[in-house]
């Protein structure tokens, strides 16, 4: 979920915590917390911005109805595709982070 620059960034500044706790122990443990302070605010904004990407993909202005479902309360079969799709995107991002 993190651009690659960022997650190498991350990646050796953890190392460099962890090859410095011989000399430094301290130092070391309050680096690694530094790393995961970070790393965690920036997965959650790639979370959230995502979020944001998937619910601009089905819901539209007037409250996440089309406009055939306003005049018809039926929906088309676009309108059916584009929540299929949606939803399969949903999914694939939750079922990513129930993985980590």
């Amino acid at each position: 979920m993190l651009p690659h620059d960022d997650w190498h960034k991350l990646s050796e500044q953890l190392q460099h915590a962890v090859a410095g706790f011989v000399d430094a122990p301290r130092d070391s443990v309050e680096q690694a917390d530094h790393v995961l302070q970070e790393l965690a605010a920036r997965f959650t904004d790639a979370v959230t911005e995502r979020r944001r990407t998937l619910r601009r993909s089905w819901q539209t202005a007037d409250g996440g109805e089309g406009p055939d479902t306003a005049v018809t309360g039926t929906m088309t079969s676009t309108d059916t595709e584009q929540l299929r799709l949606a939803l399969r995107d949903y999914r694939g991002l939750a079922e990513r982070l129930l993985r980590v």
